[in-house]
């Protein structure tokens, strides 16, 4: 009987979750409505400054309609830009 209730106890703790390490970094969160007003421009020029302005720990970069991962990072600004390389759309996530 002992071993079916440590079996069990095992096999729960399997899928047990634990926070993802973004969420566990204490207070690291993205503002994009603070970096929006450099929508527009050039990314190579005011990505960094998007990031600073929002306040990202990290930043990803892509054009518009490009495959992206669906993770959510509250730490993550996202920059999208067209094909020319300018800003269309700051989110975090």
């Amino acid at each position: 009987m002992k071993a079916v209730i440590l079996t069990s106890a095992l096999a729960l703790a399997a899928c047990a979750t634990t926070p993802a390490p973004e969420d566990a970094a204490a207070g690291v969160k993205c503002d994009a409505n603070a970096a929006q007003g450099l929508i527009g421009r050039p990314a190579d020029a005011a990505a960094a400054q998007a990031q600073k302005a929002s306040g990202a720990r990290t930043m990803r970069r892509y054009v518009t309609g490009s495959p992206v991962t669906m993770d959510f990072r509250a730490d993550r600004l996202n920059v999208e830009t067209d094909a020319t390389g300018m800003i269309v759309k700051l989110t975090c996530g």
